[in-house]
């Protein structure tokens, strides 16, 4: 297992994302951090900043420059690919650089689950809605599953449908919110399908939704989903996921 974590200096809601301090240290050394917890054989910082690429090299970490007009993370993260010349068959893992939380058991999981499950060309975790609101809140992804744990389907909107059980913008009870599963933004592939992936334009439904997993369905090919193991915090995306983070880090540091 191989570990590149994409990193952009630009996001519209928190500029500067993965150097902003917690817990005094920069985001993206406490991701990296998590990284080298779960013991691959490599973890790559993957980035098109010089002022990522300067941190990051200051606290240990192998940088890799990668072209400023890639559209998403898995886009740079196949060119990782190619400048490492990583082979096929290699697993390659994606943590994102706004995961400081993100427990490095799970980056174990995620690969194992990739590698025993040879008809997968992606391998990703979910966990049950922890609170009603989630299921109608479109920055908390949901995912249906067919029976063997393959994903079916992606989305922003709240799905399944409970027809005899929901009432659009009700929020429903908590034993109807958990019988839905969140979608942990964790991804392992293969080296060889994410070159393959790359060459595909973004598809219809990867648009409406804005959510990258879609092509690889769109394509007829196959993700599987495993509940994770432990139940990450969110990630980082604003200000309050800031100061939220910030806290239950200073509370682990406190122990």
């Amino acid at each position: 297992m191989r570990i590149v974590i994409p990193a952009r200096y630009a996001s519209t809601r928190l500029p500067g994302k993965p150097l902003r301090e917690l817990a005094g240290k920069p985001m993206l050394r406490h991701v990296w951090e998590r990284a080298r917890a779960a013991n691959p054989l490599e973890v790559v910082v993957a980035t098109d900043d010089d002022r990522i690429a300067r941190a990051a090299e200051g606290f240990g970490a192998h940088v890799c420059m990668t072209d400023p007009g890639h559209a998403s993370g898995t886009e740079r993260i196949a060119e990782v690919i190619e400048v490492m010349g990583w082979p096929d068959d290699e697993i390659v893992v994606n943590l994102q650089g706004d995961e400081p939380l993100m427990p490095p058991s799970l980056l174990t999981q995620v690969a194992e689950d990739l590698a025993t499950h040879a008809t997968a060309d992606v391998a990703t975790l979910a966990a049950h809605l922890e609170a009603p609101d989630q299921l109608f809140d479109p920055a908390v992804v949901k995912v249906v599953l067919d029976g063997k744990g393959y994903a079916l389907y992606f989305s922003r909107a709240p799905i399944p449908w409970e027809r005899d059980g929901m009432a659009w913008g009700e929020i429903p009870p908590l034993e109807v919110a958990r019988g839905h599963l969140r979608h942990i933004g964790l991804y392992a592939y293969r080296a060889g399908f994410v070159r393959e992936y790359v060459s595909w334009r973004a598809s219809e439904l990867e648009q409406k939704e804005s959510l990258e997993q879609l092509r690889v369905l769109w394509h007829g090919r196959r993700i599987h989903v495993s509940l994770a193991a432990e139940v990450p915090p969110a990630g980082v995306d604003t200000p309050e996921d800031l100061a939220r983070v910030a806290t239950l880090l200073g509370e682990t540091a406190g122990q």
